[in-house]
């Protein structure tokens, strides 16, 4: 006799929880971490159309402040690593961006307002721009220094040094190729950096932050801050502990902090009027960073 009975209902599932979106909080990186603000202050950051991206940490002069206690902590380490370990880690730093190329492309059309082809190129170049700089680290001595002509029982010769912590005013215009453009020569050349990021594109910034946060690059070598370039700049300009100043995204504020860079003789390198961050720079970025040792010994006594 065929069994009649008919199989039980199945159970209603219970439907699946709604997830929460986890929203990214853009901070600073500070001596390798990522703190926010010491202000706890905020800044909206949106495209080049207006619509409203993310909200970056907006940093105080305290903040940067702290940032040049972090390159100074870092500068005597870095400065005595070899020329080749130097390299090495440029170029881990460009496999780092080349492991989050997505990210990179959609921050560059985000903030440039450019379709993605030519995104693409700007993270290519910025990528290649690591790997330029890498190879230079060790021949920088040999291109800059070297034995001088003496006319006496002497030997003479001079080498590069690097000048200590340098701030760096990143291009408003270019906040990913520009950024790198300025950046990884003054490392390259054995310095610490205290960057503040385009004003209105951070963004690129904050993503290279953690590229080299999984580098191999040591604590406070880099230290990025966002927020509005005439608050955070002048407290740079003026800092006794700061050896070097790059205005190339100073703007009008350019005469101004020159003026305050030189009551503390911070060495200064003044911003181009249209810069092409497109093409190979050569040592035009590592040299005014350098100081050059020479030392005089006798000879045949």
């Amino acid at each position: 006799m065929a069994d009649t009975t008919t199989a039980p209902e199945p159970a209603p599932t219970a439907p699946a929880p709604r997830r929460m979106p986890v929203h990214k909080t853009y901070k600073l990186y500070l001596g390798g971490a990522f703190p926010r603000s010491e202000s706890g202050r905020s800044i909206p950051v949106t495209s080049p159309d207006g619509a409203h991206l993310a909200n970056a940490a907006l940093a105080s002069r305290k903040d940067a402040r702290d940032a040049v206690v972090a390159a100074r902590s870092a500068s005597g380490s870095w400065a005595s690593r070899t020329a080749q370990l130097r390299g090495q880690i440029l170029y881990r730093i460009a496999e780092m961006m080349e492991g989050r190329r997505a990210h990179f492309v959609r921050d560059v059309v985000d903030a440039q307002g450019i379709d993605e082809a030519a995104a693409q190129d700007v993270v290519s170049a910025a990528i290649d721009r690591w790997v330029y700089y890498a190879g230079w680290t060790d021949k920088i001595t040999q291109v800059l220094g070297g034995g001088n002509p003496v006319a006496g029982p002497y030997e003479n010769n001079s080498s590069p040094e690097p000048t200590g912590v340098v701030a760096i005013l990143a291009p408003q215009d270019s906040p990913l190729l520009g950024l790198v453009s300025v950046v990884a020569p003054v490392i390259a050349a054995g310095n610490t950096a205290v960057v503040v990021a385009s004003e209105h594109a951070p963004l690129p910034a904050v993503t290279l932050a953690e590229a080299l946060a999984t580098s191999d690059l040591p604590s406070g070598v880099v230290n990025i801050l966002t927020g509005r370039t005439a608050e955070i700049a002048p407290t740079l300009a003026a800092h006794a502990d700061v050896n070097a100043l790059d205005l190339a995204g100073a703007g009008d504020l350019a005469t101004q902090l020159e003026t305050a860079a030189a009551a503390t003789l911070t060495r200064v390198l003044r911003p181009e009027p249209s810069p092409d961050w497109n093409a190979l720079p050569g040592l035009a970025r590592i040299t005014p960073f350098l100081e050059t040792k020479t030392v005089w010994q006798t000879v045949g006594r």
